[in-house]
């Protein structure tokens, strides 16, 4: 009897404590209104010299602009669903523009949908290393090279992982094994 009710209370605590990590996700929204701030900042200088920069300056500004912009995305899905993974469903009846995906992704969905944005980041940082080929030693573009190759290799693995263990998930709207369920039906006629 003593020992049921030293469990629950055990259990009780270490489930309460799932909220210790509102405060990362309250800091990561902080995080995003810096990203912000300095997307506005790239933005004024960008608009302050489009008349006097080249088309290479104002290439690279706008990849400075969608980086910022991809940070601040890769920042909104670790909020969303790290809340909504460990720590309590958010209501979103009452959103009439909630994106579907925010209320079912799973842990494992979480990271494929996080290395996509860090793949593209990564693409961008080479693309304006590229850009800006004179400015970069041939050391530094190597290592640029290798790291993006490095991201992109971790997403393809992942994803093949994901599908290998058989959590991988079926586009909005579609069943995850049609064929089970076009079988379930056959043997239910």
């Amino acid at each position: 009897m003593l020992r049921d009710k030293l469990e629950r209370l055990l259990e009780a605590v270490l489930f309460a404590s799932r909220w210790l990590f509102a405060p990362f996700y309250l800091g990561l929204a902080a995080g995003i209104v810096i990203v912000l701030i300095k997307f506005m900042e790239e933005l004024f200088h960008i608009a302050q010299k489009a008349f006097i920069s080249s088309e290479a300056e104002v290439i690279l500004g706008v990849l400075s602009l969608v980086n910022l912009a991809l940070a601040g995305s890769l920042l909104l899905i670790v909020i969303f669903s790290g809340y909504q993974n460990f720590v309590s469903k958010i209501d979103h009846t009452h959103h009439r523009d909630w994106p579907e995906w925010m209320g079912t992704i799973k842990f494992t969905a979480l990271r494929i949908k996080l290395l996509s944005p860090i793949v593209a980041i990564s693409a961008i940082q080479l693309l304006k290393q590229f850009m800006d080929v004179k400015a970069a030693s041939d050391r530094d573009l190597w290592w640029y090279v290798v790291i993006h190759v490095v991201f992109v290799a971790s997403s393809v693995l992942l994803v093949l992982s994901d599908r290998i263990s058989g959590e991988h998930h079926a586009p909005e709207g579609k069943p995850a094994d049609i064929k089970v369920e076009a079988e379930a039906a056959k043997s239910q006629s």
